[in-house]
């Protein structure tokens, strides 16, 4: 069984995604292994350059900075780049196999297909807002920092297409009422039904 964890900046998905791999499950962090695949893989690298030209490597190692400026430039770039990342992350989570997948993207990159239960984190605007700013800013709350989080925050896809839930996952809410292990207990628990 894949369990899916997604949820927008700041709701703390990757917090309880790390309390639940400290408790030995396999947690599979999309961003970091998209990253490890783009590095490793010769094939997925071959087909970035071609989209994106010789550019996109320097020495053997991703330019992040250059296809980053690319793709935000042409936005059906990045669609196309996400079509070639998307599928190797996926071949890659199938090989694997492992407890649990965490993407802010889960949706929009089609994992959801590959996950028999989906758990939604959401909090409050003003929490992540929080949160991303201790994170992101170091505490630096100014104003125009506080509106950077807001537009990342809008630019975002809705968080959930569950509204309320599914025989396949629900929504939970991370707002600080409760601990990061209470919520991993929920989990731990749900599953067990």
């Amino acid at each position: 069984m894949i369990i899916g964890i997604t949820g927008g900046i700041g709701s703390g998905k990757s917090t309880i995604a790390r309390a639940l791999a400290a408790r030995g499950f396999a947690v599979y962090d999309c961003d970091r292994e998209a990253k490890r695949i783009i590095a490793e893989n010769k094939d997925v690298q071959q087909q970035i350059i071609a989209l994106l030209g010789p550019e996109a490597f320097v020495n053997g190692v991703y330019n992040t900075a250059y296809v980053a400026q690319r793709v935000f430039a042409e936005p059906e770039l990045l669609e196309r780049l996400n079509q070639i990342v998307h599928p190797a992350v996926k071949e890659d989570i199938l090989e694997k196999q492992p407890d649990f997948v965490e993407s802010a993207i889960l949706y929009e990159a089609g994992l959801d297909a590959i996950c028999d239960k989906i758990f939604v984190i959401e909090a409050p605007e003003d929490i992540r807002i929080a949160r991303t700013i201790a994170r992101d800013y170091h505490g630096d709350a100014s104003p125009e920092n506080i509106d950077k989080v807001r537009a990342r925050i809008r630019a975002q896809l809705s968080s959930s297409p569950l509204h309320g839930g599914t025989e396949r996952g629900f929504i939970l809410i991370n707002d600080g009422q409760k601990s990061i292990d209470e919520l991993a207990d929920e989990i731990q628990n749900w599953l067990k039904k």
